[in-house]
């Protein structure tokens, strides 16, 4: 199924909703100011996804938060934490210089608390403006390579929809990225809902 580029504008709007809510959210948890930003979203098969992410990490092993969710649609949701990102953003919010020894202790919690924040960002702005009912499961971290964090075994089926978020710590001038991967295995009935909405707007 190919996506116009109006659906495409509206996917990257309901994600920017999301992010935008995400960052007022971090900006609470710390006294630098975060922002969140989508350059680009683009609507890929599972294969090529994992090409270009393959292409871009290699064989470094990557930071993850995943979440499942039902309802209207179904899937999987993921944030991806480049590991220069990952551990300039745990420093940042918890004022633990990078590198310490104490820092692996609070990684897990402190990534998994922003991914949980990003995903359910996203996912309520999607639940809200298309107004479909949506569950998640727990939040799960891992750690690995590309290669184990993004072919689920039902992906083949699914399209991903693959979000570049780019964060700027304004007070310490740090740029990195984040990447939102959803597995949608009703990829089709988002779409169909998105043209729906813009429809009636």
């Amino acid at each position: 199924m190919n996506v116009t580029a109006e659906e495409l504008d509206a996917l990257q709007e309901l994600i920017n909703i999301g992010v935008g809510r995400a960052a007022s959210l971090l900006n609470e948890m710390v006294d630098s100011h975060i922002r969140l930003e989508i350059p680009f979203v683009k609507v890929l098969t599972a294969t090529a996804a994992y090409q270009e992410l393959a292409a871009r990490f290699h064989d470094d092993n990557l930071a993850s938060v995943r979440l499942g969710f039902t309802g209207s649609f179904y899937g999987t949701a993921g944030l991806i934490f480049p590991t220069d990102s990952a551990s300039t953003l745990v420093a940042v919010l918890t004022g633990e210089e990078p590198g310490s020894a104490d820092l692996d202790a609070v990684k897990i919690g402190t990534l998994s608390e922003i991914g949980n924040i990003v995903i359910n960002g996203v996912m309520g702005s999607i639940s809200n403006v298309l107004k479909q009912r949506m569950n998640y499961t727990l939040p799960v971290y891992l750690e690995d390579t590309i290669d184990n964090l993004l072919l689920p075994a039902n992906a083949s089926s699914s399209k991903i929809l693959l979000a570049q978020a780019r964060f700027t710590i304004e007070q310490l001038e740090i740029i990195g990225d984040i990447i939102l991967v959803f597995e949608v295995s009703t990829f089709d009935a988002l779409i169909k809902v998105i043209n729906e909405e813009i429809a009636v707007s």
